[in-house]
């Protein structure tokens, strides 16, 4: 996924590590995928010694802010039939990035 966002891809906000785990708002890619610097940096927590500058392990893709919205909370998100499929809700699934349908962006974008 990381080499095929682009700048403009739309992107729900996920809230994740908190209480009430739901979609915070609409975002967008705003950059292309770079290496991580954390990861070439020894007194860094995030210091990966197998990542090189020519073939670095880790890569951030920069996002903005395009509206906050309510928030649509998991189990709000499970509850709709026409979400069954999103991997968010599937088992042993990574949440950190995780792409969307278009069916089902709008689908949320429409009951924010």
């Amino acid at each position: 996924m990381r080499d095929q966002m682009k700048p403009g891809d739309k992107v729900l906000f996920y809230h994740s590590s908190c209480a009430e785990p739901g979609i915070a708002g609409l975002a967008e890619v705003a950059t292309l995928a770079y290496p991580d610097a954390t990861q070439f940096d020894p007194k860094n927590k995030y210091f990966d010694a197998k990542a090189t500058p020519e073939t670095p392990r880790w890569f951030n893709v920069d996002v903005k802010l395009v509206k906050k919205t309510r928030l649509m909370p998991l189990s709000e998100i499970r509850g709709y039939p026409e979400l069954a499929s999103m991997r968010i809700l599937q088992k042993g699934n990574r949440l950190s990035i995780t792409p969307v349908d278009p069916a089902e962006y709008a689908f949320i974008v429409k009951h924010l």
